[in-house]
């Protein structure tokens, strides 16, 4: 992430699945959009009395509306900045992007993403989850419906390379 770029939108609570065939669990983490990327991510130094209290703020905003393109006080560009040092945490550029789009499921909806990192392919499919069981693993139990749809046109209007 470049200096001068701000973040447009960030949702928290997101489930990340990778859709190989044998592929099995997820992450929990943060789905950003900035002027050129986009970070998933999973290692945060954010507090968890923060990550809470927008956790559930996020769920009363997004079933009055669905709309993704939100953003939340409190995590900023200098936090993402410091959390993106964390090999484990994903930024890609809109270039990277190979494929992106949504589906409605009987459980909610879902983001499709394929991109090519560090000459390998990847697939992972992203919901955002309303519920979860903490116990015997960090799982969501409920997933809510979000338009993706602004979501996708925000990444495709900026991407370089076109279909």
């Amino acid at each position: 992430m470049d200096q001068d770029e701000k973040i447009h939108t960030h949702i928290v609570s997101i489930w990340r699945e990778a859709t190989k065939f044998f592929s099995m669990g997820g992450r929990e983490g943060m789905l950003l959009l900035t002027d050129r990327h986009l970070c998933f991510i999973h290692k945060t130094t954010a507090k968890r009395r923060w990550w809470t209290s927008v956790r559930s703020r996020q769920v009363l905003k997004l079933t009055k509306s669905p709309n993704t393109m939100i953003r939340y006080d409190g995590y900023g560009e200098t936090e993402l900045l410091a959390d993106l040092k964390n090999p484990k945490n994903v930024e890609l550029a809109f270039d990277d992007i190979l494929e992106v789009g949504h589906r409605r499921e009987s459980w909610g909806t879902v983001l499709n993403l394929k991109y090519a990192k560090n000459g390998k392919v990847e697939k992972f499919q992203y919901s955002v989850a309303k519920d979860w069981v903490k116990y015997p693993a960090s799982e969501p139990t409920k997933f809510m419906t979000v338009d993706w749809a602004p979501f996708v046109a925000f990444i495709k209007e900026r991407q370089r390379i076109k279909e």
